[in-house]
């Protein structure tokens, strides 16, 4: 059953996917062709700088929301009545604080806009401000269908407004060339559909309208606080690892230098979506066995897991590395290309963050959260104390390298050693083995494959498709060579023939019940 549930969460969630990816190429191109790269700079820069102040939020509805899920499914209106009443509090609060510091950040805002020549840029700033702050006044009713297990209806309908969003983006691009009705549209809609989320969860659990001033006891708060600081510890460290580069980057190089960023990120987080929508399904599928078997079937399925992330990520880098650059050529032409080794470390930041998905999901199922708490800090200080350095001495790459080394020097090692010490009882080394093999196989089949598109495929007109071909099959070919007589390639290949076998018997079941009815 669960690898049934997976098989169809993945399609769905691919399907979502690749509607949303066609609209945002055709929305980028139109926004280049219209505007130009410095808006989509400032764009970049903007939701940097407003992720930024979210960090005011950082941990507060998340412990709450774990707080829920118990009275929630005892039902017990009164405790669900005086934990929404403080949720509602605490988010009301959260919108005046991100308002008072997004007001308090207006005047600097010159230090972060270097060699910047657009126009009407504090109209800009205080739309994504008022973008950024209206939906906490609703978030705490939203957040409610997730504790009650219908997220279903909040990614349907964020999914829907997604699409008419860029449609009608698409369309204000093409026709007006305003940049000021593009963000105003988005501000509107984004608005617009959490008023009609919290309008559902009214209509579905009119309780929440009656909301009595009940107090909650002191073991409850004192819960909540301790769960807020530890998020709060990971939520900014990962931040600040994350979602500061263009930031940096537009404070010393310039804001066109985000710009050509923004394009090789955003296709670059298109491919780590869809393979997160596999990946993070077949993690939900097995996750439950990592707290109930015994370690040495907890091994068993991580060594799955980890498999499935090698295949997708590499396969994925491989893809990248060969075909971004003519992609992008082919697409808004050739002065949009970054260097080719700000592609490589981008990668390479990209592939750790892959494989670490596999180990991450242990020690979230272990419980193991404590023991590395400052983690996320101590890269953030290593990435920013690197990037700003380094950008000084070799420009933008600094940037990216910084990033790089900072993975290496904690995640990399720290989050598997715990793991492999506190839940497989093992010894770190033979992680170390697995990942360094696997690497050099990803190595070595984007050196091969390279090779092929470089020196042996023709030139011309269809040389990009060949090279896409060839990348689709070359990788997957060796790969399966070289592990089709393992467990773990073994244990994937009889999930999905049996989910195969299962999805046709209901098709047939389905058919033949059709027939009858029809007859």
């Amino acid at each position: 059953m669960r690898t049934k549930h997976s098989i169809f969460n993945i399609t769905a969630g691919l399907a979502n996917q690749l509607i949303i990816t066609s609209l945002s190429f055709i929305s980028r191109t139109i926004f280049i062709s219209a505007l130009g790269i410095e808006y989509l700079g400032i764009q970049g820069l903007f939701t940097n700088i407003f992720a930024m102040l979210s960090l005011a939020e950082a941990g507060i509805g998340s412990s709450i929301i774990y707080s829920l899920y118990k009275p929630v499914a005892d039902h017990n209106i009164g405790r669900i009545n005086a934990l929404m009443r403080l949720y509602k509090h605490a988010y009301l609060a959260i919108a005046v604080v991100i308002l008072i510091l997004g007001l308090l950040l207006f005047p600097f805002l010159p230090l972060f806009l270097k060699d910047s020549s657009v126009g009407q840029i504090n109209i800009i700033y205080f739309i994504f401000l008022l973008n950024t702050v209206a939906p906490y006044l609703f978030q705490y009713k939203i957040s409610f269908l997730n504790v009650n297990q219908k997220n279903y209806i909040v990614t349907l309908i964020y999914s829907a407004s997604s699409i008419i969003t860029m449609c009608l983006k698409i369309g204000i691009l093409y026709y007006t060339k305003n940049f000021i009705l593009f963000l105003i549209v988005e501000s509107v809609i984004t608005i617009s559909t959490s008023i009609l989320l919290a309008g559902l969860v009214d209509k579905r659990y009119p309780f929440l309208k009656n909301i009595e001033a009940i107090k909650l006891d002191a073991a409850t708060k004192k819960g909540i606080i301790k769960n807020i600081k530890a998020i709060i510890l990971q939520n900014v460290g990962v931040f600040l690892v994350l979602s500061t580069d263009n930031i940096i980057i537009s404070s010393f190089v310039g804001v066109a230098a985000v710009g050509l960023y923004s394009n090789y990120s955003m296709l670059i987080e298109i491919c780590r979506n869809f393979s997160y929508q596999i990946s993070n399904n077949i993690h939900h599928s097995v996750g439950n066995l990592v707290a109930t078997e015994n370690k040495e079937k907890v091994y068993s399925i991580f060594k799955v897991s980890m498999f499935s992330n090698f295949w997708l990520y590499s396969f994925s880098s491989i893809f990248l590395y060969v075909v971004i650059e003519p992609f992008i050529t082919l697409w808004i032409g050739k002065e949009f290309l970054m260097n080719k080794t700000i592609l490589i470390i981008l990668l390479l930041i990209f592939f750790e963050r892959g494989m670490r998905n596999s180990i991450t999901m242990v020690k979230n199922t272990a419980g193991i959260y404590h023991e590395d708490r400052f983690a996320p800090l101590i890269q953030a200080a290593i990435n920013l104390g690197a990037s700003l350095i380094l950008v000084k001495f070799i420009g933008i790459t600094g940037v990216f390298l910084g990033t790089l080394i900072s993975v290496i020097s904690v995640p990399l090692w720290l989050t598997p050693l715990l793991v492999y010490r506190k839940v497989f009882q093992m010894h770190f080394s033979k992680y170390l083995r697995i990942y360094f093999c696997y690497f050099v196989v990803g190595l070595a089949t984007c050196l091969i494959t390279e090779s092929l598109c470089k020196y042996i495929l023709p030139q011309g007109d269809l040389n990009f498709i060949l090279k896409v071909i060839t990348c689709l099959l070359v990788p997957n070919i060796i790969f399966t060579a070289l592990f089709f007589r393992t467990q773990e390639f073994s244990y994937l290949v009889n999930v999905g023939v049996s989910t195969s076998r299962n999805i046709c018997k209901r098709i047939m079941i389905r058919s033949q019940h059709r027939k009858k009815v029809s007859a």
